[in-house]
């Protein structure tokens, strides 16, 4: 089940989703630090933003966590209508994160290649004197090098996904597009009411995408763990027995 709605916060476009999650299999999901249960105290976290030199905006922040009760993912979304926007979508990120920590006791945070987005949101955070810091609040599991770590190869999380078996929903964005999107809304405060509503919703969806496979693959790890040894086994037995 999807269900979802875009709507105005006052400050931001705010795109919100339930979907539902099929039963959780403990035994395929990454196991961290002894732990398979990590995932319940888990958001997983993605931006769009934009760079020229040095971080500009914050263009899509993507989050979702697992509800229990429900068995469904809660996506929130926030996205920017023009330069004004960049900042406040800065403190509701704060806000977001401040009511995952305080009131929905997440306590870890998991992305693919991380850094990168950490890097743009804190510089941000710092330039705009917002108070906070992540390390106080969440353990930080970045999938990308968890995988590097244990399967010992460099991936792509559209390869990730391929790998494990997900279908994306929508098209693939290049990042490169998206920044070009988002430089235009901050040099145009009118862009984005000359930008089609299907437009601002592939954008979306495809922010929604990320966090909601990152879940996906965390929970269903074991299957990439297995088909590497598939893949290995398949590599040896060929190289054993060359036609």
């Amino acid at each position: 089940m999807h269900s979802y709605y875009i709507g105005k916060s006052g400050k931001v476009i705010v795109r919100e989703n339930t979907i539902d999650v099929e039963e959780i299999n403990i035994e395929n999901v990454m196991d961290i630090d002894g732990k398979k249960d990590n995932y319940k105290e888990a958001i997983f976290f993605d931006l769009e933003h934009y760079v020229y030199k040095k971080p500009i905006c914050i263009g899509v922040f993507g989050s979702c966590y697992y509800d229990e009760v429900t068995s469904t993912l809660n996506v929130v979304q926030y996205m920017i209508e023009n330069k004004r926007e960049a900042v406040d979508v800065l403190y509701m990120a704060k806000e977001y994160f401040n009511e995952m920590y305080q009131n929905k006791k997440k306590r870890y945070i998991v992305t693919f290649s991380g850094n990168n987005d950490f890097s743009v949101i804190n510089y941000l955070f710092n330039k705009y004197n917002i108070d906070f810091d992540f390390k106080d609040y969440f353990i930080n599991i970045d999938i990308q090098k968890e995988y590097e770590k244990r399967l010992k190869e460099s991936i792509g999380l559209k390869n990730l996904e391929k790998r494990i078996g997900i279908e994306r929903e929508g098209e693939v964005i290049s990042g490169a597009n998206l920044a070009k999107t988002f430089g235009k809304v901050i040099k145009d405060s009118n862009y984005i009411k000359r930008m089609p509503e299907e437009k601002i919703e592939k954008i979306l969806l495809y922010n929604e995408q990320d966090v909601v496979n990152l879940f996906h693959i965390y929970v269903n790890w074991l299957t990439l763990e297995n088909k590497k040894e598939e893949d290995s086994s398949i590599s040896e037995n060929i190289e054993a027995n060359p036609e």
